[in-house]
């Protein structure tokens, strides 16, 4: 594992045909076809990599059953459990699209519409596949070889590979697609050329096909080399390798959330002065960042400082970072109250900021002094996914789309608690009179964020009312509750 605890994302993804058509599993039957225009939830697909030989994978929809071909080539994908028939080989081919051939009966996949089949002996046009990833875009990057994190240095002009972990806005990437490549994105909008210089528009240059080697994956660029780490500070640039190695490979982690904590005391909750917090700094370093990191299960919150430790819940309710590991007494409770949160420890008492600004979890009840003002600092720039797609501009109206297969980039301002969310044009979301938000406002509006599960938050209206899609793909302001619908990838 690396220094930062996180685990590789799971590889998911849309399967693009040689007709530009995605690999679709229907609910009805459990049928597969390649009909698709787009990506959405019924397109996208989750690698499994078997745990006893790496070159096997197995390839699962969205309804949890298994892609499978019998010996006559028919292709089904009803198995509830991998089987000799699930079993598949990625064969990569120069320009990144992925032959999939079947180890059980070495035939290759391929077709058009509803015309599958898994019985071509060689690879032709129709047997070739394009990845077009589903995970959430932005993410933070791992080296293998060095077991260090890539983030922006501005000073040099590049992206190094040197952080045991990955901290601040610097260390979050986002990935672009673009006609099936995808380029690398900084914090600050630029994109990394295969030279390891940093540019302002996307180019040949700054185009990489995606690769899978043993479940970790490699960037190719436009001359056939692959990006890797190079010098002291694995300064992030293509090499002379026309084949990757252990260099050349790379894991997608999420991107945990990492806040600053504002007491009413005006000052930011610190660890300046030691292990034990206090509310005492007027200024954001990274003494006063904590990376949220929500437990799946319980829906829980450790925060962890920058070295590596964790808030720890010591005797008479003290708040120390002493922790090296996540255990009870490292877990906190997130209840939102307006545009502030209180957090509950687990002696089941509220964290109080004492006049000193100790912190001190001893409260019983939330009044003034149990309330905290969040900030997340490490997503300037904003991608939001829900159920059933991406949020993005209406082509033809000022409204907003929230089931959309390809996403815009939006800019997150802080306002006291709340968030003001601004579009492509430079204005503002707010919802309208008839509950659609818009994101043509001069003046902007109020949004909550209640992080409320690993990796979605919930956003929240000043009356109380939560942004949700619906089915037909509005983006609306009327939700009465955090439901499904409106939990935001962020």
């Amino acid at each position: 594992m690396p220094a930062n605890g996180n685990r590789p994302l799971k590889l998911q993804f849309g399967l693009i045909n040689h007709e530009s058509r995605y690999l679709t599993a229907e609910a009805f039957g459990f049928k597969i076809n390649a009909s698709a225009p787009s990506r959405k939830k019924k397109q996208i697909w989750t690698l499994e990599q078997d745990t006893q030989d790496w070159q096997v994978v197995y390839l699962r929809s969205h309804l949890g059953r298994y892609l499978a071909s019998d010996k006559d080539g028919k292709v089904t994908c009803e198995a509830e459990g991998r089987n000799s028939d699930c079993r598949f080989l990625i064969v990569a081919q120069s320009d990144g699209r992925w032959a999939l051939q079947s180890e059980q009966h070495l035939r290759f996949f391929g077709g058009t519409r509803d015309y599958l089949s898994c019985f071509a002996q060689l690879i032709s046009s129709t047997e070739l596949w394009a990845m077009h990833l589903a995970l959430h875009p932005q993410a933070n990057l791992l080296s293998v070889a060095r077991r260090r994190y890539a983030h922006l240095s501005v000073e040099d002009g590049e992206i190094a590979t040197d952080r045991n972990i990955p901290w601040g806005v610097a260390a979050l990437l986002t990935l672009e697609y673009l006609d099936g490549r995808y380029c690398i994105k900084t914090s600050d909008s630029r994109y990394l050329s295969n030279d390891g210089k940093l540019v302002a528009q996307s180019s040949r240059t700054t185009a990489y096909t995606l690769e899978l080697k043993s479940g970790k994956l490699a960037f190719k660029d436009c001359e056939g080399k692959y990006l890797s780490p190079m010098g002291p500070t694995g300064t992030l640039r293509s090499g002379r390798c026309s084949k990757p190695g252990k260099d050349e490979l790379f894991d997608l982690e999420e991107s945990h959330p990492q806040v600053v904590m504002m007491a009413g005391n005006g000052r930011y909750v610190s660890l300046r002065q030691g292990v034990s917090l206090s509310a005492n700094q007027e200024d954001e370093t990274d003494m006063e960042t904590f990376q949220m990191e929500i437990d799946k299960e319980t829906k829980m919150c450790t925060f962890r400082t920058s070295q590596g430790s964790y808030w720890d819940l010591v005797g008479h309710g003290g708040i120390q970072t002493t922790a090296t590991e996540v255990s009870a007494n490292s877990m906190f409770a997130l209840e939102w109250i307006g545009h502030r949160v209180a957090l509950r420890a687990n002696n089941g008492k509220y964290i109080c900021i004492k006049k000193n600004g100790q912190l001190l979890a001893v409260s019983d009840a939330i009044g003034e002094d149990e309330l905290l003002i969040l900030k997340m600092i490490n997503r300037p720039m904003l991608i939001l996914r829900g159920d059933t797609g991406f949020i993005c501009h209406h082509k033809n109206s000022n409204t907003l789309d929230a089931g959309r297969s390809v996403y815009d980039i939006f800019t997150l301002q802080h306002s006291n608690g709340a968030y003001h969310i601004r579009g492509v044009s430079g204005q503002y979301w707010y919802v309208n009179s008839a509950g659609l938000v818009c994101s043509d406002g001069e003046t902007p509006e109020d949004f909550i964020f209640e992080f409320l599960e690993r990796g979605r938050f919930a956003i929240r209206r000043k009356n109380g009312k939560y942004l949700r899609g619906d089915q037909g793909g509005n983006l609306k302001g009327d939700g009465l509750s955090p439901s499904i619908g409106a939990l935001w990838e962020y």
